[in-house]
């Protein structure tokens, strides 16, 4: 006979190996117990085969030995010994393995790892004996036997424990690569080697066996595992793949070395300073489209002293936070500090957020101003309720939400004014991080967007304040089409919008033609979709330069100085002319001066720009963050 059917047939009866392992629970001290009499027994059994195999060649005749497969019987003294060891190693390896899985039968029904399924095989004696899982464990070995050919159940059963064997060594395995401080084996002679060695010889030995059979059970396992993984368990026990995701991000988070990032593999990574939630979940949602894998963490100011706290508040608050993130479906890191004002948190959280490589390059806010806050946290619990079938959130959860983040009541006092607000802003530029101002974001409906298949994205460059510009494109120009790119490339974005460009000229005089014909051809070369969309300035009613100077308008403007409120009102109005219906609008947001009393006029100017328009992004770029190469 071919080996890897007598190893199939023969296997079986050495699986008495992991015994007691299956009755650790009760053992006094299992750590001990459980090398010693598994290593004694199996030494013992070893000694004792090779004495009998000694014995019967230096006594036994050739011819005896090949035809008689009873031999032991008719050479003992007593014939009926044999008989009896026969029937009492068969029961005493049945019964070995009928305890030794009920106890794991029972393990399993007592953590509900398969629901309700497994319930009845908790019901135990008064000395703790599960005779339920003994039953059960009993009639699955019953089912086996009625097949009715050892030679055909042998096969089946060692599959089934060298995938156990090899499923063991793959959880030390994966404990020792993960390098989990507390996983220390008293063992001496455990190794990663010796778990590597025995999943592979399992694992080889099932396909030798039958490939059919390893290839069904293994698949089985995996669907197991899959339906294991997806669950949510009553009881956290630890998960070895949060472990070895630890493992692996720590060592590749060291690989990632900030001096060698480039400009071809630029990607937004963003920190959203966020006061209450509850007013801004659209805005939130929309940030999450527009991050393209990139890095996205929530930011919150907690106003106060640590002195003055018993408990540090951010801890108590954060679980709230990551209930919050679950709930929107949304893929970010939360932050939470505590200081003294916004100003000094939002400076902690600018230097703080993030590891190593993935630090924020853009800081986004909402827009300072007086609008009604609206509870946008209720709509969006209840569209996922309407949404997702499986979708639920208990009283207690949304009374915690309701502690953490209590609804905005008109007319209470702000956390910050427009001058500590400015100089947030400031703040943020002298630390050369990109800036993204968000306004009228309550009025998104992502919903009603993806449903028409006809809307905009609207992107106003900078020469919508200087027409006369040769340069179509400076830093921010190029940051507000990298951003406005990103979005369209998100499937429901890309097959529900199209990407627009406005290019506007200052006069009728102007070649229109060779204008656009430029700006498609850098369009071209950055590999921007985008339909381009002219707009004549002077036809509009709007003269873009001071006749007294002869200068453009918006030069002082871009600088960091004021404009006329009357030429303001009629660039609002153009943009409303051409972008009412869009579904986001990208407008530039000039820089503010970095020294110097800070310019009152800076946010009622931004007001009065984006009043009654469409959800606006005001956009101010640092760095270079396209490339024509890649």
């Amino acid at each position: 006979m071919d080996f890897a059917p007598v190893f199939a047939v023969l296997f079986s009866s050495v699986t008495g190996i992991m015994n007691g392992a299956n009755m650790s629970g009760e053992l006094k001290e299992p750590g001990r117990a459980i090398p010693r009499g598994t290593m004694g027994a199996t030494l013992f059994t070893l000694c004792v085969y090779l004495l009998l195999t000694f014995l019967t060649t230096a006594t036994c005749s050739r011819e005896l030995l090949l035809n008689n497969y009873n031999y032991l019987q008719p050479i003992n003294i007593w014939p009926p010994f044999i008989t009896i060891g026969i029937f009492a190693a068969t029961l005493s390896a049945a019964l070995g393995n009928l305890i030794g899985a009920s106890r794991v039968l029972e393990a399993l029904a007592r953590d509900e790892i398969f629901w309700f399924l497994l319930k009845p095989a908790i019901i135990t004696t008064r000395n703790g004996n599960p005779y339920v899982a003994v039953f059960i464990s009993w009639v699955l070995v019953q089912l086996f036997l009625l097949v009715g050919s050892l030679n055909t159940i042998a096969p089946m059963a060692s599959e089934l424990f060298l995938l156990s064997y090899a499923s063991t060594n793959l959880a030390c395995l994966a404990l020792d690569l993960a390098s989990a401080p507390n996983f220390r084996p008293t063992f001496k002679f455990f190794s990663s080697h010796t778990c590597g060695l025995g999943l592979i010889g399992c694992l080889i030995m099932c396909f030798l066996i039958n490939v059919i059979y390893a290839s069904v059970a293994l698949v089985l396992c995996m669907i197991l595992v899959i339906v294991l993984h997806m669950r949510s368990m009553p009881q956290n026990w630890g998960s070895i793949s949060q472990a070895l995701i630890f493992h692996q991000v720590r060592k590749y988070l060291l690989m990632l070395d900030i001096r060698r990032e480039h400009i071809k593999f630029w990607r937004p990574q963003i920190l959203l300073m966020v006061s209450n939630p509850r007013c801004c979940c659209p805005l939130l949602d929309f940030i999450n489209d527009m991050k393209k894998g990139g890095l996205y963490v929530l930011g919150h100011v907690q106003i106060g002293h640590l002195d003055d706290q018993d408990v540090d508040p951010c801890q108590t608050q954060y679980p709230a936070w990551l209930k919050l993130v679950d709930t929107l479906r949304i893929k970010a890191f939360v932050e939470v500090t505590l200081a003294s004002s916004v100003q000094e948190g939002l400076q902690h959280l600018i230097r703080l957020s993030g590891l190593g490589g993935m630090k924020p390059n853009t800081i986004c806010f909402g827009f300072y101003d007086d609008a009604v806050q609206l509870d946008s946290y209720t709509d969006q619990i209840v569209r996922h309720k309407r949404h997702f079938r499986f979708y639920s959130q208990n009283d207690n959860e949304d009374d915690i939400m309701q502690e953490i983040f209590p609804p905005r009541h008109n007319g209470k006092l702000k956390l910050l004014n427009e001058d500590e607000y400015v100089h947030m802003l400031r703040d943020v530029f002298k630390m050369k991080k990109n800036v993204c101002l968000f306004r009228h974001f309550h009025r998104l409906n992502k919903l009603n967007i993806f449903k028409s298949k006809s809307n905009f994205i609207d992107v106003w460059p900078m020469n919508l304040f200087k027409p006369d510009s040769v340069n179509y494109f400076d830093n921010t120009c190029l940051f507000m089409l990298q951003l406005a790119c990103i979005l369209h490339m998100v499937p429901k974005w890309k097959s529900s919008t199209i990407l627009r460009i406005f290019m506007c000229v200052a006069s009728c005089t102007e070649d229109t033609n060779t204008k656009e014909r430029k700006l498609s051809e850098i369009l071209r070369q950055l590999r921007i979709p985008a339909i381009i969309e002219p707009v004549h300035i002077e036809t509009a009613g709007m003269t873009p330069y001071d006749q007294a100077s002869g200068r453009t308008r918006m030069d002082d403007f871009l600088q960091g100085g004021a404009l006329d409120n009357e030429y303001l009102l009629m660039l609002n109005s153009l943009i409303q002319m051409h972008s009412q219906h869009a579904a986001v609008v990208f407008c530039y947001l000039p820089r503010l001066p970095f020294i110097g009393p800070l310019p009152a006029w800076y946010l009622p100017q931004l007001d009065t720009l984006t009043s009654d328009l469409p959800p606006t992004v005001l956009v101010h770029g640092t760095h270079p963050v396209t490339s024509t190469t890649l």
